[in-house]
């Protein structure tokens, strides 16, 4: 079984996990996803590139057979060309059913099928052998490369080292706000006219006419009013002072490149002096051999998140969804998250009446939200990427030390 997988670093790891599951429960052998080039993330990385391919292959030994290349004999019949092999078109969110009834039968015919795109082609719900294999390949077989995995656990100790004051503890924030996510939201800001240029000319290049069919609407104060407008850096400081954090918390910043980043970023870091980044961590000859691969990058930020005290998501997607429930693994089904109810800030950063006491106050309230979820268990349409309990912690003999010591 070969599939593409699209998308960024964590919508590529989604189609990994499911396609383990479905080799799996079909008894067929996976060759080593392909990773799909995408026009947004212009990262031509293979699988090899960010995960450690041996050791994925053999933590999957026992359950499912994985291979990085094709039988010769098979390829022949293909004039060694794999787009060539049949690819099924799958819906989204099929369920392992349905791939039993329908792929398997074409599989067991043509000795190899190709599915593209993979991306979310397998249903959230599904037996529990399935939800067995996506949790064996997510926190156990899925390793990040050796130079990936060095420079993170590299700039893990500079944060503890740095935050020492407070016992090795740091806040890590996920941003997105760089300049594809600004255009993607079809927010407006406070650019004026350039920023309305530079967004058209980053929606045309990056999605060609999507936002710009007839009779297409698009109106940006209802999508802020519906929490839908990622937060810029600013509202994110005044955020995180409101919520108790001072100006001596150490903060790690995970994000691609800010869009108008001198002029956005600047009340961010006059809030939080002791904020660090990545390439503010890590010298220009550690980082160079990542800085032009964004899921590379992903990679690197991803690690320093995971082992952080906090973490804070600013908006959806697939990282903090990722991240959230890797962390939950790791400590025993509880971490440390905040999600902003953001349909709630969109209205009182609005309020021109709303004075620091009052904001503070359901800052306050929203940090305490978040820390009292605790436990979350998952609902049939959860993801068990996000919650891993019961399906990925109820059902094993390894130790938390275990745990942790796996799947960075």
């Amino acid at each position: 079984m070969y599939v593409e997988a699209n998308g960024g670093l964590n919508q590529q790891r989604t189609s990994i996990c499911n396609a383990v599951a479905v080799a799996g429960y079909l008894n067929a052998t996976l060759l080593i996803p392909n990773f799909h080039f995408h026009s947004i993330w212009r990262d031509p990385s293979k699988f090899k590139d960010i995960y450690d391919e041996d050791y994925f292959i053999s933590a999957l030994k026992n359950d499912v057979r994985v291979v990085n290349k094709i039988p010769e004999y098979i390829m022949e019949r293909f004039d060694n060309n794999l787009t060539n092999v049949y690819n099924f078109r799958i819906k989204a969110w099929s369920s392992i059913q349905y791939y039993k009834d329908v792929v398997l039968p074409k599989l067991l015919e043509e000795k190899i099928i190709r599915i593209s795109p993979f991306a979310n082609r397998l249903s959230f719900d599904a037996p529990p052998a399935v939800q067995r294999l996506r949790c064996l390949a997510n926190y156990e077989a899925l390793r990040f490369s050796s130079p990936i995995l060095s420079l993170g656990e590299t700039l893990v100790a500079r944060m503890k080292e740095l935050s020492a004051n407070s016992g090795g503890k740091y806040v890590s924030v996920h941003l997105r706000f760089e300049e594809d996510m600004v255009a993607f939201s079809c927010c407006v800001f406070d650019g004026g006219e350039q920023e309305k240029e530079d967004m058209k000319k980053a929606r045309e290049r990056g999605w060609k006419g999507k936002f710009t069919k007839p009779g297409r609407v698009i109106r940006p104060g209802a999508i802020r009013i519906n929490g839908k407008c990622p937060l810029t850096p600013l509202e994110v400081g005044l955020m995180l002072r409101g919520m108790g954090f001072d100006n001596n918390t150490y903060i790690f910043l995970a994000s691609g490149k800010i869009y108008n980043a001198e002029k956005t970023m600047a009340p961010l870091l006059e809030m939080f002096p002791n904020l660090q980044t990545k390439e503010m961590l890590a010298s220009e000859e550690e980082l160079a051999p990542f800085q032009n691969f964004s899921s590379r990058m992903a990679a690197i930020d991803y690690t320093v998140c995971l082992h952080s005290e906090v973490f804070v998501t600013t908006q959806g997607g697939n990282f903090p969804h990722f991240l959230m429930g890797h962390r939950r693994y790791l400590h025993g089904g509880h971490s440390k998250t905040i999600r902003p109810d953001k349909r709630k800030m969109a209205l009182l950063f609005d309020n021109p009446n709303i004075g620091w006491k009052s904001f503070k106050r359901q800052m306050l309230n929203m940090r305490s939200h978040s820390d009292s979820k605790g436990f979350e268990l998952k609902r049939p349409s959860d993801s068990i990427y996000t919650f891993p309990c019961p399906d990925c912690m109820c059902h094993t003999n390894k130790s938390a030390d275990s745990r942790s010591s796996s799947a960075t």
